[in-house]
């Protein structure tokens, strides 16, 4: 992915970057939208809606399921990373580009 101001650049004119926070309850089916619930990507159905896990192979999946499993199972997913579990929301990576004709 180009960075955000070469992106502007390309469309021309004058732009805007818009930050779109991820609500808790996103249904939306992709990595990010779990943020405070891990366990959905436990889930196979979870991770085959969002695309960038077609690019992973099945050992590397394997490891992912492992390591995440075991660090919920012993709390170590929620020593480090509990607050995103009562989070409201979340400020990842979406972003809405905007550009208007000069």
């Amino acid at each position: 992915m180009p960075p955000l101001a070469r992106i502007l650049e390309g469309l021309g004119g004058r732009g805007e970057v818009i930050d779109i926070p991820i609500p808790f309850d996103c249904r939306d089916g992709f990595n990010e939208a779990y943020y405070g619930r891990p366990e959905c990507l436990l889930e196979p159905a979870a991770r085959l809606a969002c695309s960038s896990w077609s690019f992973i192979d099945g050992a590397a999946t394997a490891r992912f399921e492992a390591a995440l499993g075991a660090d919920l199972a012993s709390g170590a997913w929620d020593a480090e990373w509990g607050p995103l579990r009562t989070a409201p929301e979340f400020d990842g990576s979406l972003r809405l580009v905007i550009s208007w004709p000069s």
